[in-house]
């Protein structure tokens, strides 16, 4: 399945995948009227942890023929908590490898990748999904792939332009969470937890304040993704963080046809 080059084979469409082990979810973009024609989500059974990933693709693919269509761009988005942001003073494309070793479990068969965020001066460095990768060659022959958090972040140091408080910003998945602290543009701190428990949400919020010299009775902190203000996990850190509000996507909202609570929750995919 081709992408579309000849202009007069063009469809005006593009589609972005976000990929992980637990489901995948993907958006639909007229690239003519830059609008979105719809997006879906896909959870796989939990249950079902002896079938191969590439098995659950297979079967999403076939249950979706949105996926199986035709797109002049195609993005695939890894979503995972393997990846860290290098300054480009200290990047070096040779060894990857070392800027993850700090904050994540590596191995020598491991394949490396990065991002480039070019107005900032930074490179997201991450462990894509090697399996996917090489099941989306089979069904599109051509595509593009990004780490998740290299779109967030970069949004979030687009929206944090002439705001010179210090604001805490959690970016709410499944299985992981990732805390991202700025100022102004500048990127003061990145960092993604697995949690089970409201406590653990709670705890390295709180370490991550603490260490940052982030006082819990001043400091702003925003939700984005799939957490809501009924939440356990929200409640708890209400009771600790008196600045706690939801993320503000307003703006963003009013460029499609979808809620505040959808714009929040596909944040990184409707800006992809």
């Amino acid at each position: 399945m081709p992408i579309n080059s000849n202009i007069t084979d063009k469809k005006y469409k593009k589609i972005s995948i976000q990929v992980s082990l637990t489901g995948l979810s993907f958006c639909v973009f007229d690239t003519l009227n830059n609008t979105i024609l719809s997006v879906q989500e896909i959870h796989f059974d939990t249950f079902h942890k002896t079938t191969k990933t590439e098995e659950l693709f297979a079967d999403a693919f076939r249950d979706n023929p949105e996926l199986k269509d035709s797109y002049d761009e195609i993005l695939v988005i890894h979503n995972n908590n393997l990846s860290t942001f290098v300054p480009e003073p200290l990047f070096d494309e040779n060894f990857l490898g070392s800027y993850l070793q700090y904050n994540t479990k590596v191995f020598e068969t491991d394949f490396y990748a990065f991002d480039t965020v070019s107005n900032y001066q930074l490179n997201n460095v991450y462990i894509p999904y090697v399996n996917l990768n090489n099941y989306f060659i089979d069904q599109f022959g051509t595509f593009d792939y990004q780490h998740a958090n290299t779109i967030l972040v970069t949004k979030l140091l687009d929206a944090s332009k002439n705001n010179d408080e210090k604001i805490m910003i959690v970016n709410f998945n499944p299985s992981h969470f990732e805390i991202v602290v700025l100022q102004n543009q500048k990127l003061h701190f990145f960092n993604s937890f697995e949690y089970q428990t409201p406590e653990d949400f709670l705890y390295y919020l709180l370490f991550t304040a603490e260490q940052l010299n982030m006082n819990p009775e001043n400091f702003k902190l925003e939700l984005l993704g799939n957490i809501t203000e009924e939440d356990d996990f929200y409640q708890l850190a209400f009771k600790y963080i008196r600045n706690i509000s939801q993320f503000d996507v307003s703006n963003l909202q009013k460029k499609n046809s979808f809620s505040i609570a959808q714009n929040r929750k596909h944040f990184i995919l409707f800006q992809s």
